[in-house]
């Protein structure tokens, strides 16, 4: 089992983070990311070309990552390839000592820096994480016996923030079903209607990690508020931000009064930093938030 799998279990408040690999082959920037956050953060979210910009493998990094003795989660996106390949790679990542998976649909390509690009979408995400399931239990997905099972702490996404939140729980509860023990959020603005949609997933025996994102500028809470489905970041937060003479202090302020909010109601959270890595151990003790053992 896992670090982060224990944490979880024992009934710790877990911190993950997010690392993405370079466009190229000098990972020196990430190692140093990870080692500067290593005693602040559980697990690392190690991306699979993010945003549909092709980057280094997340499976070379991820290895990377526990030589260095840092837990990563293999993001798996079954955007690139076809179901004999993400069990294949799967398999791959076991052997290179990854323990955990975070399985969703990745970026559609005509978004990234290869917009010609064929997309696959092969399985749907629910067939990926009972994929990775049958693995644990030493078969693919055709039933056929493996020589050597995984034993994946095995995870998905999810959004509280939907427009259609009745349909993304149908599909969050479709999730559990297939397999996912662990959810990690988009990014969490209003207390509040995170607690009603934590309330309506009370049922399922599952952990919910509550994406945490600071706002690094008004230009930037605008983007998301514009493009980015579910993320609806209040005039009252950008005001503070517009209007603060620091916005580093003002911005790890608010991320900080997120994380005390929703603390006492769900498992952990999931801190995207977007390049501001470093303040990520001032949020956090601002926050409260501390790594018991």
């Amino acid at each position: 089992m896992s670090r982060l799998a224990n944490r979880i279990s024992a009934g710790h408040f877990v911190v993950t983070g997010e690392l993405t690999p370079p466009k190229g082959t000098d990972i020196s920037g990430l190692k140093a990311r990870a080692e500067l956050l290593a005693d602040h953060i559980d697990a690392f979210n190690v991306t699979d070309s993010h945003a549909s910009k092709m980057s280094l493998s997340p499976m070379a990094a991820a290895h990377e990552l526990t030589v260095l003795g840092v837990e990563p989660i293999l993001q798996m996106t079954i955007r690139d390839r076809n179901r004999i390949a993400l069990q294949s790679d799967m398999l791959g990542a076991w052997l290179l000592g990854v323990k955990n998976l975070v399985c969703m649909g990745g970026d559609p390509p005509h978004l990234g820096d290869h917009p010609e690009a064929k997309p696959v979408f092969d399985i749907s995400t629910e067939d990926l994480i009972q994929a990775a399931g049958n693995l644990n239990n030493g078969k693919d997905m055709m039933d056929n016996l493996l020589s050597g099972s995984t034993g994946f702490h095995i995870g998905a996404v999810v959004n509280p923030g939907a427009e259609d939140l009745d349909k993304e729980i149908a599909r969050l509860e479709s999730k559990v079903a297939a397999g996912a023990k662990f959810f990690q959020t988009q990014a969490i603005f209003d207390a509040d209607r995170f607690a009603g949609f934590m309330e309506r997933v009370s049922h399922l025996d599952i952990a919910i990690l509550a994406g945490i994102m600071p706002i690094k500028s008004v230009k930037m809470a605008a983007f998301m508020n514009e493009k980015i489905p579910g993320i609806d970041v209040p005039n009252h937060v950008i005001d503070r931000i517009d209007g603060a003479a620091d916005t580093v202090k003002e911005s790890t302020a608010v991320a900080a009064e997120i994380i005390k909010e929703i603390k006492p109601i769900c498992q952990g959270i999931h801190v995207m930093a977007l390049g501001w890595e470093e303040h990520i151990p001032g949020v956090l003790q601002l926050a409260g938030v501390t790594r018991e053992e």
